[in-house]
């Protein structure tokens, strides 16, 4: 009998360069009591003339608040991510997650001055949002966008008016929003890639 061997594939570049840089990213904010989160990885306002603004207002997906934050955004990640990478391309999906990151820091930045965001939730959310297009048909919405669409943006919404906390609602609903509009533009065009 022949023996079997197994080998590691990096199957999702994208996704695994982002858990890993997310990885380091809050291990250097543990390290250095938060200064490093906030030298790199935390989006808020500061002045339009500085460097570091602009690097924020997309390496902010990479910090998180701690381990347990992390681990929450990671796991969804790695559970959507390489089946979007392998439908849509690497090059598509990091396009995906630069569009998100900028437009949910251009969110906070502009709107709210006085609150730092860190964590790829608006990600997870632009990646369950363009998950439900999977199985697209043109001239068709498909029933599992619209539902996903009502529990997870919905509940945001709610979250957002009932529930004060850390969690930045408002990226949530505008990485779904942003994953949606690049699920459907994504699948009407015949190459499903940028």
């Amino acid at each position: 009998m022949k023996k079997m061997k197994l080998k590691v594939t990096l199957n999702a570049p994208v996704v695994l360069g982002i858990v890993g840089i997310s990885f380091i990213a809050t291990l250097l904010n543990f390290i250095t009591g938060g200064a490093a989160g906030r030298l790199l990885f935390m989006n808020y306002r500061s002045s339009l003339l500085s460097p570091l603004t602009w690097i924020r207002a997309f390496t902010h997906i990479f910090g998180h608040a701690d381990f347990s934050h992390l681990f929450g955004n990671m796991s969804y990640l790695l559970l959507i991510g390489p089946m979007l990478e392998e439908k849509y391309g690497s090059k598509t999906l990091a396009f995906a997650v630069t569009v998100t990151a900028f437009a949910t820091g251009l969110v906070n930045f502009v709107f709210f001055p006085s609150t730092a965001l860190c964590g790829a939730s608006g990600v997870v959310f632009a990646f369950i949002l363009l998950s439900s297009f999977t199985d697209f048909k043109e001239g068709e919405i498909p029933l599992t966008f619209i539902l996903v669409t009502v529990f997870f943006i919905g509940q945001q919404i709610v979250e957002g008016i009932l529930i004060r906390d850390n969690v930045s609602n408002l990226s949530h609903i505008i990485g779904g929003i942003v994953g949606g509009f690049l699920g459907y533009g994504l699948n009407v065009r015949t190459g499903s890639r940028i």
